[in-house]
């Protein structure tokens, strides 16, 4: 059975979703937002504790996650999303760093397209991964709040802006 609630953030609402005590989704909740038709609206103990461990996050008291996560998708994004989670909290890395740290140098795009691929936002960190050259490229729930969730993790505060994207 599929689970979810949505909540407020400081950058917008927050869907998450369990199936079969495991956290498989985490987005942030876009405008004309595809609904999780198989879904219970309802709060359930690991829905409310991932609500706990965001709300600490956005509020700057966490910077690890304790949940247990089942992301559906390719071997190859799977092993993306995993090297994702190494990546730690205030740092970022380009997609080409990351397709070496796979062993795969030559598939920065396809890291690109894995990282979009991402249902757990956040806790599967994919908002760390940036161009090349520095530039925020890339991100399902929009570049203002991928700065914002950096910004967080670098200064202890998020702002939704379009200000200085990089």
């Amino acid at each position: 059975m599929l689970y979810d609630i949505t909540f407020a953030t400081p950058l917008g609402p927050l869907r998450v979703a369990e199936c079969q005590g495991a956290i498989v989704q985490i987005q942030f909740v876009q405008e004309n937002a595809e609904v999780l038709a198989d879904a219970l609206h309802q709060e359930t103990p690991l829905l409310l504790e991932a609500k706990r461990q965001l709300t600490e996050y956005f509020a700057g008291e966490r910077k690890a996650f304790s949940l247990p996560l089942k992301a559906e998708g390719t071997a190859f994004q799977k092993q993306v999303w995993q090297q994702l989670e190494q990546i730690p909290y205030g740092e970022t890395r380009s997609y080409g760093e990351i397709a070496r740290e796979i062993g795969n140098s030559k598939a920065a795009r396809a890291v690109g397209s894995a990282n979009h691929c991402n249902p757990i936002a956040i806790v599967v960190p994919c908002h760390r991964v940036i161009g090349a050259t520095g530039k925020l490229v890339g991100y399902a729930g929009g570049l203002e709040i991928k700065r914002s969730l950096l910004e967080l993790e670098q200064h202890g505060r998020a702002v939704a802006s379009t200000d200085n994207l990089a």
